[in-house]
């Protein structure tokens, strides 16, 4: 470390050690959650988010379920994120994942951004006067 230099980097495994407890708390106001899918998953790459649609929106009431992927390389480059339920979302490609260049918290990553600030994002993203009327496939569907 570099004199005057005062940040610490996090190892890799106690970032996500982190954001595990807090995602098993609960966040905020439990509109977005997350979760490790294999607790026996040493590497802590695969985790299931889930997020309830805001109100006043046509995702009012529905509930998404996500896949993200947390690579090696995490927190430093931004987690793999994918929609499981159908969703029709500006920043959402064909396949349910997510277009980083359309979504610029994955397009403009940064360390300091978790779990939970993606899928808040997303929600708040839902809301966007360009996305909270547009048409959605029935609901429950998956791709």
């Amino acid at each position: 470390m570099m004199a005057g230099s005062s940040s610490v980097v996090v190892p890799r495994n106690f970032r996500l050690l982190e954001e595990l407890e807090k995602g098993e708390k609960g966040i905020g106001d439990g509109l977005v959650s997350y979760g490790m899918d294999d607790s026996d998953d040493v590497y802590m790459r695969n985790w299931t988010g889930t997020i309830i649609g805001p109100s006043n929106t046509v995702h009012d009431g529905r509930i998404y379920q996500l896949k993200l992927i947390c690579g090696m390389d995490y927190p430093e480059k931004p987690p793999k994120v994918r929609f499981m339920h159908r969703i029709n979302l500006s920043c959402v490609l064909s396949d349910g994942s997510i277009d980083s260049k359309r979504f610029p918290t994955l397009g403009h990553w940064n360390r300091n951004y978790t779990m939970e600030t993606v899928l808040a994002e997303l929600r708040r993203e839902m809301s966007a006067p360009h996305n909270r009327k547009v048409q959605q496939p029935a609901e429950g569907t998956m791709y």
